[in-house]
């Protein structure tokens, strides 16, 4: 078992807002979103399009920020689970990433 990867202080993402991530320990490039002291993470990859889902860094979430936006096509997704809600591949989810929260920040839990 190794220990978790830092990745960032939980205040360096707006509330609610979004980070991606890309060449952290081996993972595929992922993403975290934060709603208040919650945070969320994807990897950066549509279930529908297959491509990542920002249109600029850090950019993933709706013009409301209550969902995951996929910029290609405007699928959207929940924050929480990760499942389509609307767009052309309802019913699909991201693929989640395990990260935790600790003391200093938000950490890429060790998957084993």
């Amino acid at each position: 078992m190794t220990d978790p990867v830092f990745l960032c202080r939980l205040d360096e993402i707006d509330d609610p807002g979004s980070r991606g991530f890309e060449d952290i320990d081996g993972t595929e490039p992922f993403f975290v979103v934060r709603q208040g002291d919650e945070v969320f993470a994807y990897r950066n990859f549509c279930p529908h399009y297959g491509a990542p889902l920002d249109w600029k860094p850090h950019a993933f979430l709706s013009y409301d920020k209550n969902q995951i936006l996929c910029s290609m096509h405007g699928a959207l997704f929940n924050i929480d689970d990760g499942v389509c809600i609307n767009g052309p591949c309802p019913g699909k989810a991201l693929t989640s990433i395990k990260v935790t929260v600790g003391d200093r920040g938000i950490y890429l839990a060790d998957e084993s």
